[in-house]
């Protein structure tokens, strides 16, 4: 990881975890509620999403303080999917960045409550963002809303749900998570672009770029499930196997798994090419995602 890179990363994170709780700590709700929410909002993990979104705000010249309330807003939607993917009638998972889970702490049902504050809450802070024009906040809703909901994110974890126990092709694996995960990645690099001011042309290369991102992502996470640690990766190792689901690996072996990894991170690289981004942040972030050992 270069030295400007990591100091990005560094400063994003920094940002996010100061002001991403105090979205929360504001809200005038159950203490328990807020304390369920702030739990897993707090165990921190990579941040990718907003580091993605604030990384097209620096490739565009743009302050990384315009993004904050989106990047909080996309934090949230992660958290809650993270939230209700833990719960038993979903993977069904004990621990999640080295803590236990959250129905694990405070219940089912709190946990469900929790998922379902963040994910409204998100809106609220997508709608009331002071420095953008009504226009502009109501297009970050409709395609923030597509890319979380049923022909997104949430469409994409009932597919990955039906599709637990059968033998699915590469394409048909893509395709679950280009949904699950790289929608919301597309969605977080396209809403950097927008707030930028990027043209059409751009926020479309942008966007193809996030889902390749998305797939880099998830090949990568089916690759540390077999060669990773609980201490690394937070949570139980193989649990990818142990709940039958189909994986980059176990279609294309290990090894079949790298180089599709690697055919992704190239043609990423592609799209900033396409745009004269290619050395920026959004280039080092491809690369930290591809030689991340957590």
């Amino acid at each position: 990881m270069n030295h400007t890179f990591e100091s990005f990363l560094n400063e994003t994170k920094q940002l996010i975890e100061r002001e991403l709780p105090e979205y929360v700590r504001s809200l005038d709700a159950e203490y328990r509620l807020k304390e369920a929410m702030l739990y897993s909002l707090e165990a921190g993990g990579k941040r990718v999403r907003p580091v993605l979104l604030m990384a097209v705000l620096d490739a565009y010249k743009c302050p990384i303080k315009d993004g904050i309330e989106v990047a909080c807003a996309l934090e949230m939607v992660h958290t809650y999917s993270l939230i209700h993917d833990d719960l038993p009638a979903m993977d069904d998972d004990d621990l999640r960045r080295g803590k236990p889970t959250n129905h694990k702490v405070f219940g089912e049902a709190t946990a469900i409550l929790a998922g379902d504050a963040l994910l409204t809450h998100s809106f609220s802070l997508l709608s009331e963002v002071s420095h953008l024009s009504a226009e502009t906040k109501i297009q970050l809703v409709s395609l923030f809303s597509k890319a979380a909901g049923a022909r997104g994110m949430v469409g994409g974890q009932l597919a990955d749900m039906i599709a637990e126990g059968k033998s699915l092709d590469v394409d048909q694996l893509a395709s679950i998570h280009n949904r699950k995960t790289g929608e919301l990645l597309a969605f977080a690099v396209k809403a950097g672009a927008i707030i930028a001011g990027a043209s059409e042309h751009e926020t479309k290369v942008l966007s193809a770029y996030g889902k390749e991102v998305g797939l880099l992502f998830q090949i990568k996470d089916d690759i540390l499930d077999l060669e990773g640690s609980v201490e690394d990766i937070g949570k139980p190792v193989g649990s990818d196997v142990h709940n039958d689901k189909s994986t980059y690996p176990g279609i294309l072996g290990l090894d079949g798994a790298k180089t599709m990894l690697s055919n992704h991170y190239e043609q990423a690289l592609q799209y900033l090419d396409e745009l004269g981004l290619r050395h920026t942040l959004l280039e080092d972030m491809a690369t930290y995602i591809v030689d991340r050992d957590r």
